[in-house]
């Protein structure tokens, strides 16, 4: 076959179109160096067999074994034929079973004694693990002659096994493979040679041919430790000129001003900072004073008093007569926003009225549900510059919507916003506005580096004086029943002190396209094979439950998202007030909600929430002086990794503890949801929390080829490279970011 020149060459041209129509389709690869970076996930040994007794239920496996056994059975009256084949690798037994027409081939084939790779997706029945027809490849030769030579020629190698689909296994991939792996002599090195030199790297076309297709476990070391560099290091450099760019833009200096708006408000606060908050300020204040944008990352436990430091860089920017916007991801959320901002400056946020301080401004509020005459004041307010602070939904981003002088947005949780309607504010202000990005997910160093690299980090890790500790507990409701009783028990107890809970389920409810959907999937599956895949609780019903059951005699109100804004507003507004005991909720209550009084909360089906997520849920509550209670109320096994992540989120409080187990259970997946977008998709040998220093490292080495030649002009090679990463939807994201 001649060598192909490019790893642009779309692979229809060398495998064929249906081949290439799979691989694209259900794969994502559509070019031969996307192939080339389709690495195998493991390698298989001969003699040392993929552990029968360890196969995942419900997954696609590729195993290696032998037959022990084959025998027909017949079935319907001597009608339907079944073939039972069972499978041995000394650490357990599996039974493969093929029907009707397909038992001719595999019956002549499959005799004892004989070794083969099978792939397909593991089920039970009647007790026992098994493959329903799977696809299979014999792994000696059937003549006799040729036999030895094939076992030999078998038993040399590590065989790869690469991530696979239903459509196309993992040795047809394989083969696929072999067909384009003369064209990894082309491959372009990104890495500059000294370089690559100085840590010793194999070269880029000998690593592919080492992944693929190892003679030795220390090719594939090798392989993998360069792969992984390049990875790291190519996206490094793209953050790196990011940021570079970034300090080349223009931006107003908004430095603070002597017996200002900052003053005032901060001579007028009930308490002092934490040490924290003093430094992450200072940190804050010295970007703004530049004349190119702040970029920052402002990470803090919930309840750390983000939303202090950034109200107080909002006051600092309207000192130096700009404007502040603050984005929010939910109209609940912006309106809280925009209570305890004016609750926390007082007569300064009523700058221009009666009553108002004259060193003060107006605070706005603009969001989508907004009536037309509040809407069109706020707006005017915003372009005469009567308005300092405006806070509101992406209602904020519409065109119509128009600015004096913009200084600075606030973007709170960040990962909840798409990188396009941030872009679209940052388009507002004269000149670049500074930027301040906020969020209360803790995100693991490495994360930080790799998904917000363009954006330098400040962290918030004290919490303030006054916050209680929160006591976390599982309930495990199906093995021990009473222990559910006790805790609508401990929530009734809660109330009767004067205090207020939540309780917070997956679903709404009540939804008659929601139950098709379930009821469409329970068909297909069927009952014996997982009884325990109910659909999550609803809020409706279990509200409706508790107010005749176990909560009798309470105020107990439901939240969620399919509620008109000014009902929701209505619930929030009186359960903040006290009128309401209990509040059925989905996680529409997960980011910054704030009701002190509110000390107890549990979370049903707890299992079916993420590390993360529980840990933002149960933030809510002990945000008073009265101890928190967080139940974890989950019907999984004792011995399920679900119970195991429930167990981890009860033992301890620390976010970026639990940001780092939720990453390993999950890795890289969508811990920060729409955020990795762009980014993702380009690692594919790197793990996120595996390879911190890898990360680190080639994060530092990126910095200063960028300081040295920010255009890449002597590196041809790795802008070549950067330029395949970062296709247009890529750049954009960056961009974006």
């Amino acid at each position: 076959m001649d060598r192909v020149s490019s790893f642009d060459e779309p692979l229809k041209k060398l495998l064929g179109g249906a081949t290439a129509k799979v691989m694209a389709e259900h794969l994502d690869l559509h070019t031969v160096g996307d192939l080339l970076h389709h690495y195998p996930r493991r390698y298989e040994e001969r003699g040392k067999l993929t552990a029968l007794a360890d196969l995942p239920l419900d997954e696609h496996v590729t195993v290696v074994a032998q037959v022990a056994d084959a025998r027909i059975l017949m079935f319907n009256n001597g009608r339907g034929k079944r073939l039972e084949v069972t499978l041995t690798d000394g650490s357990g037994r599996l039974q493969l079973v093929f029907f009707g027409h397909g038992v001719h081939k595999p019956h002549k084939e499959l005799l004892p004694g004989r070794q083969a790779m099978f792939a397909g997706k593991v089920s039970v029945f009647n007790r026992k693990m098994q493959l329903a027809h799977p696809t299979y490849q014999l792994l000696d030769a059937s003549d006799a002659d040729e036999a030895t030579e094939a076992v030999d020629a078998f038993a040399g190698r590590l065989l790869p096994i690469y991530p696979a689909c239903k459509q196309l296994d993992s040795w047809r991939i394989a083969k696929a493979v072999d067909a384009v792996l003369p064209s990894a002599q082309d491959a372009v090195d990104p890495l500059p040679a000294a370089l690559r030199e100085g840590r010793g790297f194999t070269p880029l076309p000998e690593a592919l041919l080492k992944v693929h297709r190892p003679q030795t476990k220390a090719d594939i070391e090798d392989a993998k430790a360069r792969l992984k560099w390049d990875e790291a290091f190519v996206l490094q450099v793209a953050l790196a000129r990011r940021r570079y760019a970034d300090t080349q833009l223009p931006a107003v200096a908004r430095r603070p001003v002597a017996d200002g708006l900052l003053d005032a408000f901060d001579a007028k606060l009930p308490f002092t900072l934490t040490e924290g908050q003093e430094k992450v300020s200072k940190e804050i204040f010295d970007d703004l004073a530049t004349e190119h944008p702040m970029h920052r990352l402002l990470q803090g436990e919930v309840g750390s008093g983000k939303t202090m430091v950034a109200l107080r860089a909002m006051l600092t920017v309207v000192d130096a007569g700009g404007q502040a916007a603050m984005l929010a991801p939910t109209e609940v959320l912006a309106q809280q926003h925009h209570r305890s901002i004016t609750e926390m400056m007082g007569e300064l946020a009523e700058g221009g009225m009666l009553g108002g301080s004259d060193r003060g401004t107006k605070v706005v509020l603009l969001t989508g549900s907004m009536g037309m005459a509040a809407r069109r004041q706020a707006l005017l307010d915003l372009v005469t510059g009567e308005a300092g602070i405006v806070i509101g939904t992406h209602a904020l981003i519409e065109d119509k919507v128009q600015f004096h002088d913009l200084g600075l947005v606030v973007v709170d949780e960040q990962h909840r916003f798409g990188v396009e309607q941030r872009d679209a504010l940052r388009s507002k202000g004269k000149q670049p506005p500074h930027l301040l990005v906020m969020t209360a997910t803790p995100i693991p160093r490495t994360v930080a580096m790799t998904v917000f690299g363009d954006l330098e980090t400040s962290v918030l890790d004290q919490l303030p004086a006054g916050r209680s500790p929160i006591a976390s507990h599982v309930v495990p409701a199906k093995d021990k029943p009473h222990f559910l009783a006790r805790a609508w028990e401990r929530v009734r107890e809660e109330v009767e002190n004067g205090h207020q809970a939540y309780v917070v389920c997956p679903r709404i409810g009540d939804d008659a396209e929601e139950a098709e959907g379930k009821k469409g999937k329970a068909k297909k599956k069927a009952p014996e094979e997982d009884p325990e895949k109910r659909p999550p609780l609803a809020v409706l019903e279990i509200a409706d439950e508790l107010r005749k059951g176990a909560l009798a005699g309470l105020t107990v109100e439901v939240l969620h998202g399919r509620m008109h804004p000014d009902e929701k507003d209505d619930v929030m507004r009186r359960f903040a007030a006290g009128d309401v005991d209990v509040l059925v909720a989905t996680t529409v209550i997960e980011v910054g909600v704030n009701v002190p009084n509110a000390t107890a909360m549990v979370i049903m089906d707890a299992d079916r929430f993420g590390v993360s997520q529980l840990h933002q849920l149960r933030g809510r509550v002990g945000r008073g002086s009265a101890p928190g209670l967080c139940l974890l109320v989950s019907e999984a096994h004792e011995a399920s990794p679900a119970r195991a992540r429930l167990s981890a989120v009860a033992a301890t409080l620390d976010g970026f503890e639990l940001s780092r187990i939720d990453l390993e259970q999950r890795r890289e997946g969508d811990v920060l949801g729409q955020a990795q977008s762009g980014v993702r998709s380009s690692l594919r040998m790197l793990t996120v929390i595996d390879d911190e220093e890898v990360i680190a490292a080639a994060r530092e080495e990126a910095v200063a080829i960028v300081a040295a030649d920010p255009e890449l002009e002597h590196l041809p090679e790795l802008r070549t490279v950067l330029a395949a990463l970062l296709d247009k939807d890529r750049e954009e994201y960056l961009d974006k970011g």
